[in-house]
């Protein structure tokens, strides 16, 4: 087996220029994790603001479908692209907006724009990397992603603080400058769409395939519970007296533990099979949202805030390797974006629901989220062929 700095060495130019455009974008990612503590401060209840949150996991779920298409049909740089301005116009239209029914169309809409680059940025790594240098490849992407998010909800806390216009403006500037990096620097990559292609084959493809069914299924449980970080966990920061900085604070503590651990994680884990090292991160994420419900001081949510990332940490760069190796290189672009689409159906599911439950027995949110890790990590682990 190569060392992680052979892996590193293979790795080619594209993948890096990809790799700090991502950064970039996601160091501006301000405004999706405060939002719901936006929408409270200026006046919604929230449970009006969960819902808000569900609107953008329902534009999420929409650029799933529609991100996988057009990354196979028009190319990953073209994808990504599009998303980039297209989020930062709807972003700044968002900060506008003030009525409850056009911030719940405009979150729909973001969501959509914002999101349609996914599977379009997985796919184009996919195509850049060979599949014995994956796991450190999209080991390394989710650096990039956690350097940024390690910076950026931080930064957006005490942003926040001043005002959260600044969020809106700063979301877009980021957005911009990477869809300006992906026009220049970023190479097409495979177009896969077959003009005589039946509609709906990669669908029926997909639906046969027990495996990718089984990890869909394991993904969407273990969504539900992650997206959670927004939504109920943020309220209970807030209720257990803290202001928005420290819950900034503490999002970024996922970002730093990702940065200083995931890689060499990740070289330990590429050694297993895959099924059961996604199993473990997603019982672990489980168990530590679960915890939550314990937590009442800043050092106790930190430390719930440890025991998901470690989950993270273990599934996620092998869960996506997994995705690309199993999904047919024709349908490479839409297999992903139907895991991006689980992604997004736990976002629709996830906020609106917990912080229903929220409102009447919190206890329960974190119970539901312990039981949920645990189904995800039993499907993962069922035998599936």
């Amino acid at each position: 087996m190569q060392s992680f700095r052979e892996n590193v060495k293979a790795l080619p130019r594209a993948a890096w220029i990809l790799f700090g455009g991502t950064f970039i974008n996601r160091f501006g990612t301000f405004v999706i994790p405060f939002l719901i503590l936006y929408l409270t401060r200026i006046g919604y209840s929230s449970a009006q603001a969960g819902l808000a949150v569900g609107a953008y996991g329902l534009g999420h779920l929409i650029a799933s479908s529609a991100g996988g298409h057009l990354a196979d049909r028009i190319g990953r740089r073209n994808t990504i692209v599009l998303s980039m301005f297209g989020s930062a116009a709807s972003m700044l239209a968002l900060s506008q907006a003030r009525s409850y029914v056009p911030i719940v169309i405009l979150t729909c809409i973001t969501g959509a724009l914002s999101e349609l680059y996914r599977p379009a940025s997985y796919a184009l790594v996919g195509d850049l990397v060979g599949e014995e240098h994956r796991v450190t490849a999209f080991g390394i992407y989710r650096l990039a992603i956690n350097l940024g998010f390690a910076a950026g909800p931080a930064t957006a806390g005490f942003l926040a603080d001043r005002s959260f216009t600044l969020l809106f403006i700063g979301d877009a500037a980021t957005s911009i400058i990477y869809g300006l990096i992906a026009l220049v620097a970023l190479p097409h990559g495979l177009r896969t769409y077959v003009k005589n292609e039946r509609s709906g084959e990669a669908l029926r493809v997909a639906a046969r395939d027990k495996p990718f069914i089984i990890f869909l299924l394991a993904t969407l449980c273990i969504t539900i519970v992650d997206f959670q970080l927004g939504s109920t966990f943020a309220l209970h920061v807030r209720a257990a007296g803290f202001p928005p900085r420290v819950f900034g604070l503490l999002v970024s503590t996922n970002g730093m533990l990702i940065v200083v651990f995931e890689l060499a994680i990740t070289q330990w884990t590429r050694r297993f099979h895959p099924r059961p090292m996604i199993a473990l991160g997603y019982l672990l994420a489980g168990i530590g949202f679960a915890l939550t419900g314990l937590a009442h001081t800043v050092p106790l949510l930190a430390a719930t805030v440890v025991v998901w990332t470690l989950g993270e940490m273990i599934s996620s760069p092998v869960a996506t390797a997994y995705a690309v190796q199993i999904a047919p290189e024709q349908y490479r672009g839409r297999y992903l974006g139907l895991v991006m689409m689980m992604w997004s159906l736990g976002m629709v599911i996830g906020p609106p629901a917990g912080t229903f439950v929220f409102e009447h027995n919190p206890a329960a949110v974190w119970i539901a989220c312990g039981a949920l890790g645990v189904t995800s990590a039993m499907l993962m682990m069922r035998r599936s062929s």
